[in-house]
């Protein structure tokens, strides 16, 4: 499974590669995440993710098939995913308005035992996703052109 931590963001398609230096990403997975999206694959198809700015569960990412939560002007593509297994990336979404604050942050998706949000793939698994983050370094913004 392509997966990663939150120092070594393997597992997105890099969105700010510049010559002669490691790819920067502004999203990973977790070999747990990374399995569970093949396991929810197998059942509902490509995938997507949106994080919002809600509250409760609109504050974790919520998994969907590819296509079913429509996105417009207010959100921000942040990374399309590889997984190992998986013909077709994971596109991560994040409302435009939670980037604004969020713009200078690596996030890791993850999985954690218990319930989350009921509209989010994962709830019926017992499991729910959530990101970790840490703030990204000087160098990994410039690459991104932040």
């Amino acid at each position: 499974m392509a997966a990663a931590d939150a120092g070594a963001p393997e597992g997105a398609v890099p969105d700010g590669a510049a010559e002669g230096g490691a790819p920067v990403s502004r999203v990973a997975l977790t070999t747990a995440a990374a399995e569970l999206l093949c396991l929810l694959r197998e059942v509902h198809g490509p995938l997507m993710f949106h994080q919002s700015g809600g509250c409760c569960d609109g504050s974790a990412p919520m998994c969907y098939p590819a296509g079913d939560f429509r996105t417009g002007a207010s959100d921000v593509l942040l990374a399309r995913l590889a997984v190992e297994g998986m013909a077709e990336p994971v596109e991560f979404w994040m409302a435009a308005d939670q980037f604004a604050l969020w713009r200078h942050t690596h996030l890791t998706v993850d999985v954690v035992p218990g319930r989350g949000g009921g509209f989010s793939l994962e709830a019926p698994e017992g499991v729910r996703f959530l990101v970790r983050s840490r703030l990204l370094t000087e160098e990994e913004l410039d690459r991104l052109g932040d």
